[in-house]
């Protein structure tokens, strides 16, 4: 009787799951940790079109839209986008510069007469500017250059091979 008057004292049971958690948090962690350094900020890195602004009308940007997407007469290749982008990123290698406070995106649509529209694309920057300026026809998606580097951008979409 006396080995039944002192109780022995349990310890109380892990549940599986904890144990599960004990042995496996130092790989979660290090996996959460690779994902918040390295995928996140490449998922959130900043481009072109992302910096284009959206205040426009329905007609300002379906004009915008058909000059961005424009590739060539054959239509496959190099867009205007990816023409601008390219060229950003050869001014600007390595760096994140859609992040910078001094990068600004200015895009203005008018129309001109009819189904005629001009675009004005300005890229201003803490290092450098770039400024084009295009008609768009769009009746036929007609693209015409209005100065020396938009007629470049056109002609580097319409002969890329």
């Amino acid at each position: 009787m006396v080995k039944d008057s002192k109780k022995k004292e349990e310890k109380p049971k892990e549940s599986p799951f904890k144990k599960f958690l004990k042995k496996r948090a130092p790989v979660y962690l290090s996996v959460m940790a690779i994902v918040i350094i390295f995928i996140v900020p490449e998922l959130t890195k900043g481009d072109l079109q992302s910096n284009l602004p959206e205040n426009l009308s329905e007609e300002e940007k379906l004009a915008m839209d058909t000059l961005m997407s424009y590739k060539g007469p054959n239509n496959e290749g190099l867009s205007v986008m990816d023409a601008i982008s390219n060229q950003i990123d050869e001014k600007y290698p390595n760096e994140k510069i859609y992040d910078n406070k001094k990068t600004n995106v200015n895009v203005s649509v008018s129309k001109i007469e009819g189904d005629n529209y001009q675009v004005i694309f300005d890229f201003e920057s803490y290092k450098e500017d770039f400024h084009y300026d295009w008609n768009v026809n769009m009746q036929n998606e007609d693209i015409k250059g209005n100065d020396k580097d938009s007629k470049y951008v056109i002609d580097l979409v319409d002969f890329y091979d």
